[in-house]
């Protein structure tokens, strides 16, 4: 069975903060995500750049390691409509329920580090689908 992996858990496997060695662990998993996890992943190391914590060619390297990653990227075309419910519904960004909706097309869980995406999960009525990093 596979797991879907958010970007929170993808980044602490190049950027070394707590939880990394969770994240790090579930790597041996069958992993899937919306594609739309990489360019989330860009985002944050963008941000990790504009704050000083990573220098650009650290980020971009950070981004080759990710390129690598063991995680097969999904189209979100098929999955747009059902996040787009469930975030009206669970007042949550889409991005976010991009995950939620392959989790229940899956039939598996989601594991994030995000604890307000847990929570909206939970507010859905989809908490069984929500693991967080490290419980």
């Amino acid at each position: 069975m596979s797991i879907v992996v958010d970007a929170s858990v993808a980044l602490k496997w190049v950027v070394d903060e707590p939880g990394t060695e969770a994240a790090l662990a579930i790597r041996s998993e069958q992993l899937v995500a919306p594609a739309i996890w990489f360019a989330e992943v860009a985002n944050a190391l963008w941000r990790h750049v504009r704050i000083g914590e990573a220098s650009p060619a650290e980020a971009l390297a950070r981004m080759a390691r990710l390129g690598r990653a063991p995680v097969l990227s999904l189209p979100i075309e098929p999955h747009v409509s059902t996040a787009l419910e469930l975030a009206i519904r669970g007042n949550h960004p889409v991005y976010d329920c991009l995950y939620l909706a392959v989790a229940v097309q899956r039939d598996t869980q989601v594991i994030t580090d995000d604890r307000r995406f847990a929570d909206a999960a939970i507010r859905l009525g989809l908490g069984e689908r929500v693991q967080l990093l490290g419980s």
